[in-house]
């Protein structure tokens, strides 16, 4: 049985642009797609779920939503399996259940002030941080949002240890769907440079740090690009810090690949500090992966 691509849903904009672009995704991939929507009503009135005229109003708003959000799936995408359903639990407990048996999850991100969400959290980061399966968020803020595949180009950010090759795969998958080229990007500084309007000097040090920057590359790369030889691959080791190179890498592109660094985070940063920057900042959706998602 093929897993389903789960999207949360709310009935606000940033969900309902997680809907239309999770839509396009689970077409792409020939998956099906589940919406789900998490309401706490049922548990905090003691009441169980009606049918008819008896229903409450926020049962019926619930349902509504779902609904709504149903019926913009099969017009925008009629060959798509959808399913719906409301579920008595938190947003981030409802995600992190249905991620178990789900193939990607997708999130409509609202986007506030980082700050905000920097000190108090959210749906989308406490979810990406926590899920069995990947995690591809869409920030709010963007009125318009291009369709699942249109830019025809996928960007993997390619961090350091042995969980590299599960967003590798991962973005590699993506590509194929798509038909899709992949730029595997990996950030490298020049050694003690400072920010300053100086140029950098040449050197045998600086040249070092970017060849290690291109055998992280390869070494990421090299397998499980191998199942995927339709897949035009761009290997890019690029200066700078890690969160710009990545965000220039992915100003045009359809989806933006990264791990989820849930051992070696700062505090207060449970996804690591690469993927919490470029959640904040990208343009594109951004997809989190655990180092274990796409794995043999």
């Amino acid at each position: 049985m093929e897993l389903p691509l789960v999207v949360g849903v709310d009935g606000s904009e940033p969900s309902l642009r997680a809907v239309d672009w999770a839509a396009d995704e689970a077409a792409l991939r020939g998956a099906p797609l589940r919406l789900v929507n998490a309401s706490l009503w049922e548990r905090y009135e003691g009441v169980s779920r009606a049918t008819g005229a008896d229903r409450p109003s926020e049962q019926v708003m619930v349902e509504d939503v779902v609904e709504a959000a149903t019926r913009r799936v099969r017009d925008r995408r009629p060959g798509v399996n959808v399913s719906a359903d409301v579920l008595p639990d938190d947003p981030v407990s409802v995600l992190l259940h249905e991620g178990h048996a789900a193939c990607a999850l997708v999130i409509g991100s609202r986007g506030r002030n980082g700050l905000v969400e920097l000190l108090l959290g959210s749906v989308s980061l406490a979810v990406a941080a926590r899920a069995d399966c990947p995690v591809i968020v869409l920030r709010g803020g963007h009125e318009s949002r291009p369709a699942a595949g249109e830019h025809r180009r996928i960007v993997l950010g390619v961090g350091d240890g042995p969980h590299s090759s599960a967003p590798a795969r991962f973005a590699l998958q993506e590509a194929q769907a798509r038909g899709a080229a992949l730029d595997a990007v990996r950030a490298w500084r020049w050694p003690g440079r400072e920010p300053t309007d100086q140029p950098p000097v040449e050197g045998e040090p600086a040249r070092r740090n970017e060849r290690q920057a291109v055998e992280i590359l390869e070494s990421a790369l090299g397998g499980p690009a191998a199942d995927h030889p339709s897949v035009e691959l761009r290997l890019r080791a690029a200066e700078g810090p890690a969160r710009g190179v990545l965000l220039a890498a992915a100003a045009e592109a359809d989806l933006l690949v990264v791990g989820a660094d849930r051992h070696h985070g700062h505090v207060g940063l449970p996804v690591g500090r690469i993927a919490h920057a470029v959640l904040h900042g990208s343009d594109c959706p951004v997809a989190v992966v655990p180092g274990r998602a796409g794995t043999p």
